[in-house]
């Protein structure tokens, strides 16, 4: 299907699913919000870093509806255990769960409902799930970062060559782990933008340079190229720099064409204990009120009325390139992408 038709595919689909008429929809919002209200609470398990951003969600949530948000914060595998093993222990606790990559595991173990706010239907189709389980409510771009002090701005790296200079050797690091944010998705962005053959004899090339491999976060690895350990850093969030430079810190990100852009998207648990607060919780995460909190924390929004707070971070308004991935399509390379990274730098 050409991407114009799978576009308006998804906003078909989108309007379907959400039964969007005007009169219909405003008598489900106030019928929704009643229900909600009547279940009390929503439990949610949230990749989103708490201080940042989750917690003034949830906060803005309690004070516009008067219903409790239990924000639980899991890392991928962590929210996928625990949903699968809750749900076999017949004991459903989450209502909604978000991240970049639970999904498709959540969805093959029939754990994840089909329904979408009506308000899906406003969004650009890439960032609305076409069979109707999930939404987007930010996007991740993906970047090289680098500390200023170590690189001198206007000197560092700009595209792929740039990185095999001398003078990085062994002053370079990446998240080891088998995530986007990690070697396996740098990995990737390599084999997408170059081709396999080319992409390979690269990333070939690249390994003499004596990368380091950081057994943790994409975070964790920005946090050592602040600290100096390391001069360049890969599959860095290129909002995580500007959180930490605007506290003072000697680090900056860098508009590599292509970067990587992911979806963190809200999902609501199958047999969700409170049903109508977690439709009505996903319905707010892509709300304007939300989006403004994403971006006044400078995450980068999915809706395009509302920018970012650095309105460089988004590809198409910063003036560089970015190839956007949902998750079922990072579920179905990234084993690929490991097998591929492991073998050549590790």
């Amino acid at each position: 299907m050409r991407r114009g038709s799978w576009m308006a595919a998804c906003a078909v689909v989108a309007v379907g699913l959400c039964n969007c008429t005007e009169s219909s929809a405003q008598a489900a919002d106030a019928a929704l919000i009643e229900a909600a209200k009547k279940d009390g609470r929503v439990v949610w398990y949230t990749a989103q870093i708490i201080n940042q951003v989750a917690r003034p969600l949830a906060d803005a949530f309690e004070a516009k509806y008067g219903i409790r948000v239990e924000a639980i914060r899991a890392d991928v595998t962590d929210t996928i255990l625990r949903i699968t093993t809750e749900a076999k222990a017949g004991h459903v606790q989450a209502d909604v769960f978000d991240g970049t990559s639970p999904t498709p595991a959540l969805k093959r173990a029939g754990l994840v409902m089909q329904w979408l706010p009506e308000a899906a239907a406003a969004l650009p189709a890439q960032f609305v799930d076409r069979e109707g389980f999930w939404v987007a409510n930010n996007i991740y771009v993906l970047t090289p970062v680098y500390n200023t002090q170590l690189v001198p701005r206007g000197s560092e790296p700009h595209d792929w060559n740039d990185l095999l200079d001398p003078k990085y050797k062994s002053k370079i690091a990446v998240s080891g782990l088998v995530s986007s944010s990690a070697g396996p998705g740098f990995a990737g962005v390599v084999l997408m933008d170059m081709g396999e053959e080319k992409g390979m004899d690269y990333l070939r090339r690249l390994s003499t340079q004596n990368i380091t491999n950081i057994q943790s976060s994409a975070r964790a690895m920005v946090d050592q190229v602040m600290a100096g350990e390391f001069a360049l850093g890969l599959q860095g969030f290129n909002h995580q720099p500007v959180i930490s430079a605007a506290q003072g810190a000697p680090v900056d990100w860098i508009k590599w064409s292509p970067a990587l852009a992911v979806l963190s998207v809200a999902s609501i648990t199958k047999g969700a204990p409170h049903p109508n607060a977690a439709k009505l919780f996903l319905d707010f995460l892509i709300s304007p009120d939300a989006q403004r909190i994403f971006a006044d924390a400078n995450y980068i929004t999915v809706d395009p009325n509302v920018p970012t707070k650095a309105k460089d971070l988004k590809p198409e308004v910063g003036g560089f390139r970015a190839i956007y991935m949902t998750p079922e399509e990072l579920d179905a390379v990234m084993p690929k992408w490991a097998r591929i990274y492991n073998s050549i730098f590790k």
